[in-house]
């Protein structure tokens, strides 16, 4: 049900993602969609929750992977892009952080993944910070401000009508992160 409302969203866009169209995707019904999930913000949050996890081990990987640090930090912010403007999981993000202020569980949600992100970047960062890669740097308030570029990089990304624009914004995030992490 979670790939289907991905596939759906890739293809037609959130905005024609309704219960029913996805029903119909799915040869089921709304109301068994809603008996699993109980409203179209919570289906939207267990797909971006499944698509997060599904990157998380690719982070997982990336990071157990025995390369430089500078080279996975370039892994992790190729992996933390959109692929392109129609990509279905910065499509969900974008909703759903138009709907946090006014839903706690999206708000607790949206912490919890974006705290696996900001640990697994300083986890990255301090191991190149130790191994001399990186010029020593306050890693928590490094992180902090890369993922913070990514997402607007990200956001332009989706809401462009541009192919360029994923390449683009990765040559943009590897500038930024020379400056705010600069080999030492």
């Amino acid at each position: 049900m979670l790939e289907e409302a991905m596939n759906a969203i890739a293809e037609d866009g959130l905005a024609a993602l309704t219960m029913s169209a996805l029903a119909e995707r799915l040869g089921t019904s709304g109301g068994h969609i809603l008996y699993y999930f109980g409203s179209k913000d919570l289906l939207l949050l267990a797909a971006l929750r499944w698509s997060e996890a599904a990157l998380a081990e690719e982070r997982r990987q990336l990071l157990a992977r025995r390369l430089s640090a500078p080279r996975r930090l370039d892994l992790f912010l190729a992996l933390y892009l959109p692929r392109g403007p129609r990509d279905p999981r910065w499509t969900l993000w974008i909703e759903l952080w138009a709907r946090i202020p006014a839903n706690e569980e999206l708000r607790a949600a949206q912490r919890e993944l974006d705290r696996a992100w900001q640990d697994d970047l300083e986890s990255l960062l301090a191991k190149g910070v130790e191994r001399g890669h990186f010029a020593p740097t306050d890693v928590p308030a490094r992180a902090s401000e890369l993922l913070a570029l990514l997402d607007g990089l990200s956001t332009r990304v989706v809401l462009a009508d541009d192919a360029a624009a994923p390449r683009a914004a990765l040559e943009s995030a590897r500038r930024a992160a020379e400056v705010l992490v600069p080999r030492a």
